[in-house]
């Protein structure tokens, strides 16, 4: 048992060292977003003139992409420093519970460049609902690769219609007649983009230019920003992401080849661009860092290119919450629109998708709080891995018992190695054991491992938890501001290791194990999620009652050590 639990202890350790590694958080200075300079009157179905605040111009460049064609850098700065006509729409709401969004559009570019979340408020002082939109910076930004030259749409005066649900922006670019039409879906945060381009000389391409960040509307607006990355689909393979603190300013990350969708994200929000079904992928991604006035990079850019075939072109746009059930009810694998888990992504991924899914039909059968709903599942845990445990102490105990026989095989045949073998192998077969038997049955200790490393990353970005209050907790998602739980968490972990060496043979190492991994521990989890803390407590608490009975019938089994 002591050499068991000394290896589970350890390896605990290791796997919680490993993740902050894998994955650090590198300090940072909070950086304060200014309100927006200028405001623009907006009202439902209203077409009201504004003024959209400029950005420093950046020049566009001719960059080569393997043997794709040139693609030019991302626009680095905003050029909509004009007189616009803003269009204002609120899709239909087929639910009781009203509108889920607010768009703007601009007529110059015919471009979105505003939108308000109504289920989601801003936890910032500011308060409000959460808006998407940086002040002063387009959501998106559109070029025309036209007869051998690329049109910034930023420099032309689109028309507007608004019929129902879709709002039609048409031009005449250089000899060529342009059309965008964006379609609302009612109860989603879904807007269906096509377009045509008919007539010019040779065949067009949309350059589409990503939002360089989103709004920061969390009350740790650090560890927003620490979040903010591009991530994209290739049409084989998984998704990737680059992230905005990988990008040194100036630095160009690319990828050359067919995308399923692409996202701008921060740690809850995402605006996102996928390929219709059966239509023409995305072409390319080139990512350039941005300018830095912090330690944490809030700031890069991204252009895709949409191949426009026989004149057209379709994408979707899902610009709103990473709602777990959202993102995979739009399919092409957008629930990973958040890719984790590094070099162990294919693995990881998975897992903690299928915890997700546990939490929320707990959450939707039992209708409670998500503090509740995480000490229902700690508890269930500890309940089904209850039997193998069992097993796992049992076996413990039995190797106990037959540790003087090895050790006098040992002693006894120590110079006949071959001997040794097999008198010890007879010991084994005796006692129904294998010499795997310790390390078999380190396993059950072990299982809660993973599900507690998928929580770390669940804890990342899942919205669900966002500004849930528990008990005393503020938001499960952020640091407990007192640490009264990750100190309950080491607590309870110092509790069952001590319970777990009680009756035992005496063993320096177990017992040394006993108080300082506890320590550790605590100390690792201090600014983890309260919310992770909670879980991992709850589950020790569970875990003591049969940590109990088995000492107890360890000090039935086993005779007290002598005294010397």
């Amino acid at each position: 048992m002591e050499k068991r639990l000394v290896l589970a202890m350890i390896l605990t350790a290791l796997v919680l060292v490993v993740i902050p590694r894998l994955f650090p958080t590198p300090p940072g200075a909070r950086r304060t977003i200014t309100p927006d300079s200028a405001t623009i009157s907006t009202g439902a179905g209203l077409n009201t003139p504004g003024v959209i605040p400029a950005d420093s111009a950046g020049a566009a460049t001719e960059t080569r992409i393997g043997a794709a064609p040139a693609l030019p850098a991302p626009l680095t700065g905003g050029t909509l420093a004009v007189l616009a006509e803003t269009t204002v729409v609120v899709p239909e709401a087929m639910s009781d519970s009203g509108p889920m969004s607010t768009y703007r559009f601009v007529n110059q570019g015919a471009t979105l460049i505003g939108l308000e979340l109504h289920k989601y408020r801003a936890l910032t002082k500011r308060g409000g609902n959460v808006q998407i939109a940086r002040p002063g910076e387009p959501i998106l930004r559109y070029r025309l690769a036209l007869a051998g030259d690329t049109v910034v749409l930023d420099d032309v005066t689109f028309r507007g219609e608004q019929t129902g649900q879709t709002l039609t922006y048409t031009a005449r670019i250089r000899d060529a007649d342009v059309a965008l039409a964006y379609t609302f879906v009612p109860d989603s945060y879904v807007v269906r983009v096509k377009g045509t381009v008919q007539g010019g000389a040779t065949p067009a391409r949309l350059l589409i230019d990503l939002p360089r960040g989103i709004r920061s509307e969390e009350t740790d607006t650090v560890e927003d920003h620490r979040q903010l990355a591009y991530a994209y689909k290739p049409v084989v393979g998984n998704a990737r992401s680059i992230r905005f603190d990988k990008l040194d300013p100036g630095e160009t990350q690319r990828y050359s080849g067919s995308l399923n969708w692409v996202v701008t994200k921060n740690k809850y929000f995402v605006v996102g661009l996928l390929t219709p079904a059966g239509d023409a992928p995305f072409q390319d991604i080139v990512a350039v860092g941005g300018p830095r006035t912090s330690k944490v990079a809030t700031t890069a850019s991204a252009t895709i290119i949409e191949p426009v075939t026989d004149g057209r072109f379709a994408f979707e746009i899902y610009a709103g919450p990473q709602d777990s059930r959202r993102l995979l009810a739009m399919g092409r694998d957008f629930q990973d629109a958040n890719p984790y888990g590094g070099w162990m992504q294919g693995a990881v991924q998975p897992f903690a998708r299928i915890v997700m899914q546990i939490l929320l039909w707990i959450r939707d059968t039992f209708r409670l709080n998500y503090g509740w709903v995480l000490v229902i599942f700690g508890v269930a845990v500890r309940i089904a891995l209850w039997p193998l445990n069992q097993r796992a102490m049992r076996a413990s105990l039995r190797m106990q018992q037959i540790q003087p026989q090895l050790m006098e095989v040992q002693k006894r045949y120590q110079d006949n190695p071959e001997k040794q073998r097999s008198e010890m192998m007879r010991v084994y077969k005796e006692h129904n054991m294998t010499p795997f038997s310790p390390m078999v049955g380190c396993l059950p200790m072990l299982l809660p491992m993973p599900i507690l490393f998928a929580l770390f990353f669940v804890f990342q970005n899942t919205i669900e938890f966002r500004g849930v209050s528990f008990m005393w907790l503020p938001d499960i998602s952020l640091k407990d501001p007192y640490y009264i739980v990750p100190v309950l968490m080491g607590l309870s972990m110092f509790v069952l290791s001590w319970i777990g060496i009680r009756n035992a043979p005496p063993n320096p190492q177990a017992k040394m194990m006993a108080y300082f991994l506890p320590v550790l521990m605590t100390v690792f989890f201090l600014n983890f999620a309260s919310g992770l803390n909670l879980y991992y407590a709850v589950q020790n608490i569970a875990a003591l009652p049969q940590q109990w009975l088995i000492a107890n019938e360890r000090a039935k089994t086993t005779s007290p050590p002598k005294r010397t």
